[in-house]
């Protein structure tokens, strides 16, 4: 009898072991202390909260850096398209102080003949489809209002000041395309955070009596001029019209070569979009720019 309880005795025993052996292997935490499973549990959640936490923070810095950025843009496109003085453009439509993380830099291009090899054989054919029969004289240009767009006065570029060969006069698409070189011009300024510079247009349509004119002056000039239809311009690269006047504190002096890296920037760019065609003129100091 005894013999008899001491093996049910064992069996038991053996039987219980095996259960919390079982139960050691399915539910591993039940081994572990009622204090240290509560630290745990606590780390575990000040873990997420911590992850959590940055989580916000890193989308609140996103969110920021984008409503800088969107706020510069909005800006330049806000700029009243004419009517305005270019000195009035910080004035009326201040860019933002930018605090990008990513620097922007000045590369320029690799070369400028390389990159605005555009020549009359190419500028040409382009001209005479895109633009309007030549204008004779200004009485002429006067007449083809429906024709021809008055370019003399945009916050975005500024007409030279000496231009006497030429009158400010283009078909309604190189208008456009004008005025989205000197908008492209100022944006990239504001990114680079370099001071708000315009660029300046030296010559635009030229009439008959201007390429005849000019001609006696310069026997080079060729008689089939893009400028004859209203579809080219040229822009300054050795001269720029400051936005801030002399006395602004604010006003901090910049290179014209510095200008110039940023403006071949754009105007390659826009080059490579189709917009136009790009010559760089060495002897007149510009950019004989054809919309296509």
């Amino acid at each position: 009898m005894k013999k008899l309880k001491k093996e049910l005795f064992l069996k038991l025993i053996g039987a219980a072991v095996a259960l919390l052996f079982i139960v050691r292997l399915i539910w591993p935490s039940v081994n572990v202390p009622r204090s240290q499973r509560e630290t745990i549990e606590t780390d575990s959640n000040t873990v997420s909260d911590s992850s959590t936490t940055l989580s916000i923070d890193t989308e609140i810095a996103e969110i920021k850096d984008s409503n800088d950025k969107q706020s510069m843009i909005a800006s330049i496109d806000s700029l009243p398209v004419i009517g305005s003085s270019a000195i009035d453009l910080l004035a009326v439509n201040p860019i933002p102080a930018l605090d990008f993380k990513q620097p922007h830099y000045i590369y320029s291009v690799h070369s400028y003949s390389h990159c605005f090899p555009d020549v009359q054989d190419v500028q040409y054919p382009a001209a005479l489809a895109q633009g309007v029969p030549p204008v004779a004289n200004r009485a002429d240009a006067e007449h083809r209002k429906k024709d021809l767009v008055y370019v003399g006065a945009n916050p975005y570029y500024m007409m030279d000041s000496s231009m006497n060969r030429s009158i400010p006069y283009l078909v309604p698409k190189a208008s456009h395309l004008l005025q989205h070189i000197g908008r492209r011009f100022l944006d990239s300024l504001a990114v680079k955070h370099i001071p708000l510079h315009t660029i300046i247009v030296t010559s635009v349509l030229r009439t008959e009596e201007d390429v005849a004119r000019l001609r006696r002056i310069n026997t080079n000039a060729s008689e089939q001029s893009c400028h004859c239809f209203g579809t080219t311009f040229d822009i300054s690269y050795n001269r720029y019209h400051t936005v801030a006047p002399p006395d602004d504190p604010n006003r901090r002096a910049v290179r014209n070569d510095s200008l110039k890296f940023v403006l071949s920037e754009v105007l390659r760019d826009v080059r490579a979009e189709g917009l136009c065609y790009v010559k760089y003129e060495v002897k007149q100091g510009c950019f004989h720019i054809t919309v296509r």
